[in-house]
């Protein structure tokens, strides 16, 4: 009788052990199952999409007039510079949760449907993973950037026409809105301490100082350049990103290694946010942020040190220390 107890008890435990087990295995792996990242959408799989199901295609290049001369079926037009304004005085800064999600919902974008953005292409990727950026802010579980852009999808001769799209209002969310952003402090204490790496996303130029539309020229100091042209290759008809080998070869040969904690900058967020569609998205790098005031905030504040030249592992390396700089 008390062996017959025993066993029941010893039943009864591994029961209870085997239950937590399998909890603690389902929680371990909830984040993986229920994280939804942006990610690439080739020209055939987008194309089999249209026969499929109902996508949100937005289309993001810089002149509404190559809208009207052409787009994508059912793609609404977006200039990126309606997400961006001035803030105390500093251009292209990002706008408030509401006034993103009002005109979110104009263009009829829920949670509900895929929502596809695509630009020009090689010389507009950076708007398309910048809207991909503020989606995945909101939480937008399904947002793909389509590789090689207008410019691969007109050259493989796929359907563009001149129609307007017919296109509901949705109700997209207010908040919570929490894209992947790095103040002016936290990007002075990385530029000091060294506990972030900084990545410059703008051209070698402008890196170096001989180019730049803004007060000072330079980078700030300790920041690495990879300027965002270079995650991209020609592959037939067009400019696609890298396979992830090389991608992930190219990066770390910089020194911007997953184990560490990235900013990316540029001039107003849009070239950064392409860094921060590689790493994070394509990658899997899972500290990775955005200095949204970039260099457009950095080169107007006097106090603010800067340095010109090739930068890491080049000779003709100057910094500038404001007399004001303590």
């Amino acid at each position: 009788m008390i062996g017959a107890r025993r066993r029941l008890r010893f039943i009864g435990i591994s029961l209870l052990l085997a239950c937590a087990g399998n909890r603690g295995a389902q929680n371990k792996s909830e984040p993986a199952a229920t994280a939804a990242i942006p990610s690439l959408v080739s020209t055939e799989q987008l194309a089999a999409w249209q026969r499929e199901r109902r996508v949100s295609l937005i289309d993001v290049r810089s002149d509404v007039f190559t809208y009207l001369a052409g787009h994508l079926p059912g793609a609404v037009y977006l200039n990126t510079e309606t997400m961006r304004a001035s803030e105390r005085g500093i251009p292209s800064q990002l706008l408030s949760s509401r006034a993103y999600s009002d005109l979110f919902s104009r263009l009829g974008l829920s949670f509900d449907t895929p929502a596809v953005i695509y630009s020009a292409g090689e010389t507009g990727n950076i708007d398309a993973t910048f809207l991909a950026w503020l989606l995945a802010g909101f939480g937008h579980p399904k947002v793909y950037v389509l590789n090689g852009g207008y410019f691969k999808w007109q050259l493989e001769h796929r359907p563009v026409v001149q129609q307007y799209p017919h296109i509901s209002e949705a109700s997209f969310p207010v908040a919570p809105f929490r894209p992947e952003r790095a103040s002016l402090e936290d990007v002075r204490r990385a530029s000091v301490s060294g506990d972030a790496v900084l990545v410059d996303a703008r051209p070698r130029e402008q890196y170096e100082g001989s180019a730049g539309a803004q007060m000072r020229r330079g980078h700030i100091p300790g920041a690495i350049s990879h300027h965002w042209q270079e995650d991209l290759t020609r592959v037939g008809f067009g400019h696609v990103w890298k396979s992830p080998a090389e991608l992930r070869a190219d990066y770390e040969a910089q020194g911007i290694t997953p184990d560490k904690s990235i900013i990316a900058y540029c001039n107003s967020t849009s070239e950064a946010s392409h860094v921060h569609f590689t790493l994070r998205y394509l990658l899997g790098y899972q500290r990775v942020r955005i200095y949204v005031g970039s260099w457009t905030e950095w080169a107007g504040r006097a106090e603010l040190p800067l340095e010109v030249g090739s930068g890491a592992g080049g000779r003709d390396l100057l910094r500038d220390y404001p007399k004001t700089a303590k």
